[in-house]
């Protein structure tokens, strides 16, 4: 009975420890408010190194927050962005569906979006030169969005993001470097936009790499999408490990820390 109680005490340590350096930040974007978390770098840098993180379509979430925290303890300045703010936040797929879609198709919304927070990053105190856009699903699309609306952003780095474009948008030189993680098997990303956004890239004359994980579908960074691939969303723990490496090196190489 002790050692079940020793046991229960640290659940609960934990579980109130947990993402203990986000700091919630109250921000606008025109008349819309909104609120994101901030993590600051637990390593003192003159550089400031900067990470702008935009969570999958459900908003802001525990999957968001654990990388977000995992990164400042690594030695950079993060900020989860709230795309959707006060008053639109999905409660279900269905609703995040309608949400993401809307700033899927209205692209230069999406830009502003980010790009106010990544203005609130900037006021944090990273360096407006250093900083990286990372995003994951729904945010995997916004960064390449960033990049492609010219955002000050040294990278960014989509997984298991949406690639498509409209064909009738014109293609512009895209000047940041881009790293696309994604799942092999992933079921919503058809061979036809691939192809298309490869072409981009080489069309944008842009420093990109796309690096593909075996048996993994879409969601493969997320321990909360389950384990079933046939689902079309799910888990891969190797998949997971080997993107975030991959992550580290490109922040290695485009950041300054």
């Amino acid at each position: 009975m002790k050692n079940s109680a020793l046991l229960l005490f640290a659940i609960i340590l934990f579980s109130n420890t947990i993402n203990a350096q986000l700091k919630a930040v109250k921000y606008t974007d025109g008349t819309q408010a909104l609120n994101g978390l901030f993590a600051k770098s637990a390593k003192k840098s003159s550089q400031n190194p900067g990470i702008l993180l935009l969570p999958a379509w459900l908003g802001i979430d525990k999957a968001s927050k654990d990388i977000a925290e995992n990164l400042s303890k690594s030695g950079y300045n993060v900020f989860i962005a709230d795309i959707y703010g006060e008053g639109n936040y999905p409660t279900n797929t269905t609703e995040a569906g309608k949400q993401a879609g809307y700033y899927k198709k209205n692209y230069e919304v999406y830009q502003k979006r980010i790009n106010a927070a990544l203005q609130e990053l900037i006021k944090s105190g990273a360096n407006a030169d250093n900083i990286v856009a990372i995003g994951y699903c729904f945010g995997g699309t916004g960064v390449l969005e960033a990049a492609r609306g010219h955002l000050n952003l040294k990278g960014v780095a989509s997984f298991h993001g949406g690639l498509g474009k409209d064909a009738s948008r014109a293609v512009t030189p895209i000047t940041t470097k881009v790293l696309v993680c994604h799942g092999a098997d992933d079921p919503f990303e058809s061979a036809a936009e691939i192809t298309a956004f490869q072409q981009e890239m080489r069309d944008s004359k842009a420093d990109w790499q796309m690096i593909y994980y075996a048996n993994a579908v879409h969601s493969f960074t997320n321990p909360e999408a389950g384990s079933d691939n046939s689902k079309g969303a799910a888990y891969n723990a190797v998949a997971a490990k080997r993107s975030f490496e991959h992550l580290q090196l490109f922040l290695n190489e485009v950041l300054k820390k």
